[in-house]
């Protein structure tokens, strides 16, 4: 498969997949063109053009030729300088799959241009959050002051180091972020809509039925439940795993009011933790590298519907196919 068509079809399938909906991410795309129209020529010489097609701001092909043919992957949960020099390393001795050698390496956490516009990404919670019920406004506000945070916080990082290594070594280079979340979320959405859970027991027998929540588990981190007792019925289920990274940490409040009885997530920060405590919600951390894998694996399951691609493994994930 071309390295350009690899890359259309992640973007295709994180849009398929999107919790807010296709009209609400085309939409967004509509507002992202009418603001790139409307700029003087000096600005838009400047402007991330990627984004009038690509919504996910974390999700780039940084490195490689859109012609290139891919037959084999490398996919981990973070591909920094030294997988990319373990690619390398495995390319030259000829111990890589098969002994074909590795043609493109796939992160899912965002690496150079990708990774500094995380934060652009986190304008999905609002539309999100205002699904669930929460105002607008509301979800709007919150959402502004989190972004500029993250914004604020990854400024000063070296973004294009692993994306400059892949240059150097000649490695296509390409990060799939959000698109995997979205499959994540459609997939334990739709899970836990076929089997209707009543207790956090019952959620947890339902992670913990998924190779990757079993594989987490023997390694010792597996699902648990932070707030709530094992009986405690589920009452209405909000998964949040898209959007870049976590929310406002003051949205707790306001999804209890919209109706939300237990929140599934990959992580809670020590900050989300202490707005969390007392407010009656149930929460339950799935794991952070494990749904990172799910949402992994249902992506490259689509990928491998279009071609027979190898898949190697490494940094965290584990290949589980569906």
């Amino acid at each position: 498969m071309k390295l350009q068509k690899i890359y259309d079809l992640i973007v295709a399938a994180g849009i398929e997949t999107d919790p807010r909906g296709r009209r609400a991410v085309e939409h967004s795309l509509k507002k992202t063109k009418e603001q790139y129209a409307e700029l003087p020529a000096k600005d838009k010489a400047l402007f991330d053009t990627e984004s009038l097609r690509n919504p996910y701001h974390d999700s780039r092909l940084l490195f490689g030729q859109a012609d290139k043919e891919i037959k084999t992957i490398m996919a981990g949960i973070d591909i920094d300088t030294s997988e990319l020099l373990l690619i390398d390393r495995l390319n030259a001795s000829g111990r890589a799959a098969k002994r074909q050698k590795i043609d493109l390496a796939l992160s899912h956490h965002p690496q150079g241009t990708a990774y500094a516009g995380l934060y652009e990404v986190m304008e999905m919670h609002a539309g999100i959050y205002e699904g669930l019920g929460v105002p607008i406004n509301v979800a709007e506000g919150l959402v502004s002051d989190r972004k500029k945070e993250v914004e604020r916080r990854s400024h000063a990082a070296n973004h294009q180091r692993a994306a400059t290594a892949a240059r150097l070594l000649g490695i296509p280079f390409m990060c799939a972020h959000t698109p995997a979340d979205n499959h994540a979320v459609d997939f334990l959405q739709k899970l836990f809509d076929r089997r209707q859970p009543q207790t956090l027991r019952d959620l947890m027998d339902l992670l913990l039925g998924l190779e990757e929540y079993r594989i987490a588990a023997k390694n010792k981190t597996g699902p648990v439940i932070l707030f709530g007792k094992p009986g405690n019925r589920t009452g209405r289920i909000f998964i949040d795993m898209s959007g870049g990274t976590e929310g406002p940490k003051d949205i707790a409040e306001h999804l209890l009011t919209a109706g939300v009885g237990t929140i599934v997530g990959m992580h809670v920060s020590e900050e989300f933790y202490k707005k969390l405590q007392g407010k009656n919600i149930n929460v339950i951390v799935a794991g952070h590298i494990s749904s990172d894998s799910l949402g992994m694996n249902l992506l490259l399951d689509k990928l491998e519907k279009h071609a027979s691609l190898q898949i190697l493994s490494c940094s965290g994930f584990t290949r589980v196919k569906r």
